[in-house]
């Protein structure tokens, strides 16, 4: 009887041996998918962006990010677009604009020169300052040369700060109120007709070279779109008043690397 009982055990556990094996062999052929029940994560779109310049639609990710806008090539980030913004200038909104008298488009370029405090640019940076002054956030306090001048309602289309960054405080294609009273050649009023471009400087002490390099790349677009555009300093347009962009503003250089036909510099490189 105890040998019946061996041979029955040594039977069933044979038996479990050979369905072990054969589970085995379903279990290499067949891997459970251990994240079947897993629950499917939810990929979010991507975001997309609108190309400041040309507005297209393309993901955020493959956007050339400027300020808070967005441009979907090198060429757009850089050119004057169709409301008159360059798009790799720092954007900074002046109220102090208008609009332009109808059926005129500019085709007078002016450069002058800015300082606030006069002359601070040589102990640290300062251009923020002139920023305040075209948003007409400078506070009098602040310096006594503010107090002059906080209630001043100013503006330019661009500004050149020393170390060469640019700024647009207005489009070219509204009214900056830049000039004051002016003319050119028997035309007054030239704020109706033209651009201002201010570098920061004192009209004491030369300007950077990183200022002529960001002043050439920025004529070259604006003239691109105003192929009619002459230049002058605004000691040309308002001698009795004015003397910038001053002796240290270098018409020679500045014509030599832009490449402007001296016609369109009417008052002559020493102007």
């Amino acid at each position: 009887m105890f040998k019946w009982l061996l041979l029955f055990a040594g039977a069933g556990l044979f038996y479990l041996w050979i369905k072990g094996k054969k589970q085995a062999k379903l279990d290499s052929e067949n891997p459970i998918d251990l994240n079947k029940n897993k629950p499917k994560k939810v990929i979010d779109p991507e975001v997309m962006v609108q190309c400041q310049y040309c507005k297209l639609h393309l993901p955020e990710s493959e956007a050339l990010q400027h300020d808070s806008r967005f441009y979907c090539s090198k060429e757009h980030l850089q050119v004057l677009d169709s409301e008159g913004w360059i798009g790799n200038a720092h954007w900074c909104v002046s109220p102090n604009q208008d609009a332009r008298p109808e059926n005129i488009s500019p085709d007078l370029a002016v450069i002058h020169h800015i300082s606030l405090p006069p002359g601070e640019f040589k102990n640290q940076t300062s251009s923020h300052h002139i920023v305040h002054f075209f948003q007409n956030k400078l506070d009098p306090n602040g310096h006594p040369y503010f107090a002059e001048i906080a209630n001043q309602k100013v503006s330019s289309h661009f500004l050149i700060t020393r170390s060469g960054q640019l700024m647009q405080f207005v489009s070219t294609q509204n009214k900056a109120w830049h000039a004051g009273k002016s003319s050119f050649f028997g035309r007054d009023k030239c704020n109706d007709f033209s651009l201002g471009i201010e570098l920061e400087g004192d009209g004491e002490t030369p300007f950077e070279e990183v200022q002529y390099e960001a002043l050439n790349n920025l004529i070259k677009k604006v003239a691109g779109a105003y192929p009619q555009l002459q230049f002058a300093g605004h000691s040309d347009i308002a001698p009795d008043r004015k003397t910038d962009p001053g002796k240290y503003f270098d018409w020679k250089k500045f014509q030599k690397e832009t490449g402007i036909s001296p016609d369109k510099l009417p008052f002559g490189l020493g102007s």
